[in-house]
């Protein structure tokens, strides 16, 4: 736990009260006593000090200082065909460290009906995940989660809507990243479609396409999707830092 994260409503008159997790860590894990200070942040908002007041029992009281800003509100939107229940959570988690605004679970073809049924969709697992994933990252913007059943209406309603570069992974395309980024007209934010691990159907690679989204492949190596969203959002940040510095001017030729 690198940021305390607390919500709104747990903040009064500057002071901070907790159990459970957060206070175990605090005890177990960090070894703070009375006095100490420890990076804390509100859920969606700014980020600052908290000093240990009083340890009783199984709380803990901090006096809390919001005076920084959250880090600057990612620009990728995620579009997952939802995974296995086990690679959800890593994914959940790993995205929000690495910086999403938005994540959408979508229907494939290849996605089994029976995931659409895992606790791990429900909310308050979902948020536990993305708080991991915040505190790892000491960020404090919660990002969305959205759960699409759905394929047709998800591609023809709330596609159109999305805005910036639109970016699909598949394995059959002739581009790299590197080469639809940059062939891309848009600017400052990104759309990256992630399919199941048995690919997009022809079918849903021409939906996207009439959607506007640059179909590119990641290589001959076959990736767990876990592994490939990793990669793909760590890649999008470098491609985006190497264009915030040189204004976009070292375009790669597309292939």
């Amino acid at each position: 736990m690198n940021l305390l994260l607390f919500a709104a409503d747990e903040l009064h008159d500057g002071r901070l009260r907790i159990a459970g997790r957060r206070a175990e860590h605090i005890r177990g894990v960090l070894r703070l006593q009375v006095g100490d200070t420890l990076r804390v942040g509100m859920i969606d908002g700014h980020r600052g000090t908290g000093r240990i007041l009083r340890i009783s029992g199984e709380e803990i009281e901090l006096a809390v200082g919001l005076d920084r800003a959250p880090p600057p509100r990612p620009t990728v939107e995620l579009i997952l065909a939802l995974p296995r229940p086990i690679m959800l959570q890593r994914i959940l988690k790993q995205a929000t460290v690495l910086g999403v605004a938005r994540i959408h679970l979508i229907r494939a073809s290849r996605v089994e009906k029976s995931f659409f049924h895992t606790p791990v969709l429900r909310p308050e697992r979902i948020r536990a995940l993305l708080l991991d994933g915040l505190e790892q990252a000491m960020d404090t913007r919660l990002p969305e989660v959205m759960i699409h059943s759905r394929f047709r209406p998800f591609v023809e309603d709330v596609v159109p809507a999305m805005t910036g570069r639109r970016l699909l992974a598949h394995p059959d395309a002739p581009h790299d990243l590197a080469a639809a980024f940059t062939g891309s007209r848009e600017r400052q934010r990104s759309v990256l479609a992630v399919g199941p691990e048995g690919g997009w159907s022809d079918y849903e690679v021409g939906r996207f396409r009439e959607q506007g989204f640059m179909v590119f492949s990641m290589g001959p190596r076959i990736l767990h999707v876990d592994t490939a969203v990793v990669a793909l959002l760590a890649q999008l940040q470098l491609l985006s830092s190497l264009e915030g510095r040189d204004g976009g001017s070292r375009a790669l030729p597309r292939s």
